[in-house]
């Protein structure tokens, strides 16, 4: 399969050279000797107007290798719950960008959790709005994308030691990206309160106190999942750290603080 692009010209430019343009205004220049080996990332999916340059600084600060798992939530419902696109390749405004095969295959046998299945990836723009910012930093980028519904925290846990030894067994450098946004359409004020709560999870490195605070005090970040299992594996390979890169909200741009979507980005090393 060849996946063409799902929401270019509507969250991002779909035009190559003006996406790569906004791209680069909106990552910044970090030194080599002050990027950080990452394991996993959380970063923000909204249109790059309002959560670009968290993505992008975010990113430029992490060295990106060739080789990434992408999991974001499913927005639309259809599709497995863990579902990976397999095989094939995205179709993506500045260049195609190659399925990892070797790695899915591994991450499928470690996994029974994970189906390949590439309907849910059909028109899901979580994942794809990470892609340009990963492809500027990284030219020679292959993915393993997967696609997460609701799942119990038990569910999330397994698929964090599953994704942990996949990587292991893979045996080169691996990035795991989570795709979240934060709260949804709440004011300012009470957006930032909610989000400290679950961003004090992750800086304290806890998925299991992530997912219990974000359902228990009912915080809408919407990729819950994805962001409980990045850091489940993390924790396992070993993660020592979690830095928050930049915290903002859509009032930013839109100077509607009323009713605002938090974004946030994090390092876990």
């Amino acid at each position: 399969m060849r996946r063409p692009p799902a929401v270019a010209h509507q969250f991002y430019p779909g035009d190559s050279a003006t996406l790569r343009k906004t791209v680069a205004e909106l990552t910044p220049e970090i030194a080599e000797n002050r990027k950080i080996n990452a394991l996993a990332v959380i970063t923000p999916h909204a249109g790059y107007i309002y959560s670009g340059a968290v993505a992008g600084e975010t990113i430029a600060i992490s060295r990106i290798p060739a080789n990434v798992i992408l999991l974001g939530p499913n927005h639309h419902g259809q599709g497995a719950p863990v579902a990976l696109m397999a095989s094939g390749s995205w179709q993506m405004p500045m260049g195609d960008v190659p399925i990892n095969e070797e790695l899915s295959a591994i991450l499928m046998r470690n996994s029974p959790i994970i189906h390949n299945d590439s309907l849910a990836h059909r028109l899901e723009h979580s994942l794809e709005v990470e892609v340009p910012f990963l492809q500027y930093s990284q030219p020679h980028l292959t993915l393993a994308p997967l696609v997460i519904s609701h799942l119990p925290l038990d569910t999330c846990m397994q698929l964090g030691k599953d994704i942990a030894a996949a990587i292991g067994q893979y045996g080169k450098p691996v990035l795991i990206v989570a795709s979240s946004d934060m709260t949804h359409y709440e004011s300012r004020q009470e957006a930032s309160r909610k989000d400290r709560l679950a961003m004090d999870c992750i800086e304290n490195l806890d998925p299991e106190g992530l997912y219990r605070t974000v359902n228990e005090k009912r915080i809408t970040m919407c990729g819950i999942m994805p962001a409980t299992i990045a850091l489940a594996a993390a924790v396992e390979l070993g993660a020592k750290r979690a830095e928050l890169i930049r915290y903002t909200d859509s009032g930013e741009t839109s100077g509607d603080t009323d009713h605002v979507v938090g974004y946030a980005g994090f390092i876990i090393s």
